[in-house]
């Protein structure tokens, strides 16, 4: 078993999504982290780090989001973890992945070499998902070209996984990942009448 951190925003997610409504932009959010916890919880504990409680599946925790960024909310909820007596490989999945599925999450965890940590970066260089062996190897170096600066921080692997790679930032997103998302996001995208885009 391993445990899985997911950072969400929960008010005001995905503005680049800006041709959706305010709502909807929720809804869509909800779902694609809906499909992250579907394959998260088949491989150990997880943690939702969100400014406010929401609606989670049995057995996901809530851990309060500090408010100072993302590396701030992974570090609470790898705390939380820690105190809790949870084990690693610790997993950090962006919310933003439809696609992930267990075994993306599986061979994440069994590409962390000893002591390291392995990451799929997205193609513009920012980190879309983490595996450390020792949450203390964490360090909150978001932003541009995030993971080289992640891969420094210790043996690292680079895992070359499209599911983890493509994330979603934009309506033409959902429309490349078509069939590869995940249910939870197609069932939302259909209710919108945005089915056509996936």
């Amino acid at each position: 078993m391993t445990s899985v951190v997911v950072p969400f925003r929960s008010s005001d997610p995905k503005r680049r999504l800006a041709t959706l409504s305010d709502r909807d932009r929720v809804r869509l959010a909800e779902a694609m982290l809906a499909d992250v916890l579907a394959a998260a919880v088949a491989v150990g504990r997880v943690l939702v780090v969100s400014p406010q409680p929401i609606a989670l599946p049995e057995g996901v925790t809530h851990v309060p989001d500090p408010h100072h960024g993302q590396g701030a909310a992974v570090r609470a909820a790898l705390d939380a973890a820690a105190a809790t007596g949870l084990p690693g490989p610790y997993l950090v999945v962006n919310a933003d992945l439809p696609c992930a599925t267990s075994r993306d999450l599986l061979a994440l965890a069994g590409a962390v070499p000893d002591g390291g940590l392995a990451l799929v970066a997205a193609p513009d260089g920012t980190t879309n998902a983490l595996a450390f062996a020792d949450e203390r190897l964490f360090e909150p170096v978001y932003g541009p070209g995030s993971a080289e600066r992640f891969a420094a921080l210790g043996e690292a692997r680079l895992l070359d996984a499209p599911n983890l790679i493509d994330d979603v930032d934009a309506p033409s997103d959902l429309a490349r990942l078509g069939a590869r998302l995940g249910e939870h996001t197609r069932r939302v995208l259909a209710v919108l009448g945005l089915e056509s885009a996936a």
